[in-house]
């Protein structure tokens, strides 16, 4: 069988489709290779290997059948994938990272969980998340910190660093992700694979565990830009269970976002924005970024300086608007309906002790900075002006893609940071997603993918990934696709992967 580090998601869809492998055989690969490395990386929650292999044998089932009829059955037919512990999976634990939701297990799976399945995925875990998605680094997950295959003494990104942890070490071909202020993009440049977050509407919500409603996304981790297409075209689309989704088509697979090997971007125009080139940054980060514009350049595209001049007010206004829908959105957790709950003499007691006991500090700073933003005397002062800057953050969006078809910029100013460095410092990690953060703003969709190393750390590749994103209009995930497709047609970065052992 193919050594299961060695290919990418596609290529395992060719061979299962093929029949030269097996739905079983590459899920028992999965699974050993996560019994393997997984105890370093701490990148799962949950685990379902019964499941899996009897999803696996289902699949392969499918897979003869369409092989002796002649159909051609999903792209995604026997893949193994894993999904981020915010998503619901039915009969599979969904703890958000928290201990308030500990031993919580849903009925039913979220709209992609469920695509994923009806295109015959094997779904394996449930990877590991900063409690509710509120953070940068998975450190503030209460079951534990994921580490980064490239050097287990530093983060893996967060919040959804469990997720990219296990395709950068190739635990699983792709995994499902939510990026709220950047938490698909920022771990998928520090583990060094590639990481879509669609348009707001684009993928459903629906079975999402709530941070910020008006910002969240389900999104994807995969090797490749032609991989992480395939996941994103079989979870986008409108779903009635979802009221803001947006219909509008979507393909059923990846075939129409990418070039052909080496194809040119030739009708490609790319705004290369000058506030995200700020002082501060590591040097080793912008050099690889400006390398990779110019390496699109080199392939056909023109290169564009813009200007979006409300970025600098992104951090402030992310920071008052997602901590305000997460103090509405997570005053469900009360201890009576989910979770376990702590002893108390009267009703609010129960509520008090549940989630004085359960909820992580971070959490807890999130739900206080958010209800006084709401709160009587200061709606209007800080929430509400947050949401007018937003609009102007939107607007410098529309107004740069009047101009150009996508936007290149760094994901993080740093490549993965030790583990402990921010702990004391909430400031400092939030600014680690200070170039991830207008995205979500807008809604506007972006994709993130590798382009070099720096030298902080002792490997034979050069240290730790770098990450670009390219960030694209409203529903133009295509643009973003292609132009990452191209870029990984003529570069190896997205195929290089940590040496083992780990440590």
């Amino acid at each position: 069988m193919p050594d299961l580090t060695t290919l990418s998601l596609t290529q395992y869809s060719h061979l299962l489709h093929s029949g030269e492998l097996s739905s079983r055989e590459l899920t028992e690969a999965c699974l050993a290779r996560i019994d393997a490395l997984d105890p370093d990386l701490q990148a799962f929650l949950h685990l379902d290997p019964e499941g899996a292999l009897a999803q696996a044998d289902a699949a392969d089932q499918t897979l003869i059948a369409a092989r002796k009829s002649g159909e051609t059955p999903h792209l995604l037919t026997g893949i193994p994938l894993a999904i981020k512990d915010v998503i619901s999976v039915a009969g599979l634990p969904c703890t958000s990272g928290s201990k308030i939701l500990e031993g919580f297990v849903p009925p039913f799976d979220a709209t992609a969980v469920a695509r994923l399945r009806a295109a015959g995925v094997i779904i394996v875990g449930k990877t590991n998340t900063d409690e509710f998605a509120m953070g940068s680094s998975t450190e503030n997950s209460a079951y534990g910190t994921s580490r980064n295959p490239w050097d287990t003494s530093r983060v893996p990104g967060g919040s959804s660093g469990g997720s990219a942890a296990a395709v950068a070490a190739r635990l699983v071909p792709g995994a499902l992700g939510s990026d709220t202020g950047g938490s698909i993009r920022q771990p998928a440049s520090f583990c060094g694979v590639t990481g879509i977050k669609p348009t707001y509407g684009r993928v459903s919500r629906y079975g999402l565990v709530a941070y910020g409603s008006s910002l969240d996304c389900v999104g994807a981790f995969a090797p490749s830009a032609a991989d992480a297409a395939l996941i994103f075209s079989t979870i986008a689309g409108h779903d009635p269970l979802d009221a803001t989704s947006v219909a509008l088509p979507i393909e059923n697979h990846a075939s129409r976002f990418t070039h052909q090997e080496g194809a040119p971007l030739s009708s490609l125009r790319v705004g290369v924005p000058k506030e995200y080139f700020i002082e501060g940054i590591q040097p080793a980060v912008e050099t690889a970024v400006r390398a990779a514009i110019a390496q699109l350049q080199a392939l056909g595209a023109e290169i564009h300086e813009i200007s979006l001049p409300h970025t600098e007010y992104a951090l402030p206004v992310y920071y008052l608007i997602a901590p305000a829908e997460a103090s509405a959105n997570l005053a469900r957790f009360d201890g009576v309906r989910y979770g376990p709950r702590e002893a108390g003499e009267t009703m609010w007691d129960v509520f008090f002790n549940t989630r004085g006991e359960r909820f992580g500090a971070e959490v807890k700073r999130r739900i206080m900075l958010g209800t006084y933003a709401l709160s009587a005397g200061y709606y209007d002062a800080y929430y509400g002006q947050a949401q007018k800057v937003r609009t102007l953050i939107k607007r410098d969006f529309e107004t740069a893609f009047g101009q150009v078809d996508v936007i290149a910029a760094p994901v993080a100013p740093t490549t993965a940071f030790k583990i402990g460095v921010h702990s004391n410092d909430p400031l400092a990690m939030y600014l680690e997603d200070v170039f991830t953060l207008p995205a979500n703003l807008a809604g506007v969709p972006g994709i993130s993918f590798p382009v070099g190393f720096d030298g902080d750390a002792q490997q034979e590749l050069g240290g730790l990934p770098i990450g670009m994103q390219l960030m694209g209009p409203h529903f133009r995930e295509d643009v973003l696709f292609r132009a990452a497709d191209a870029y990984q047609g003529v570069t190896d970065w997205h195929t290089r992967m940590p040496d083992e052992p780990l440590k």
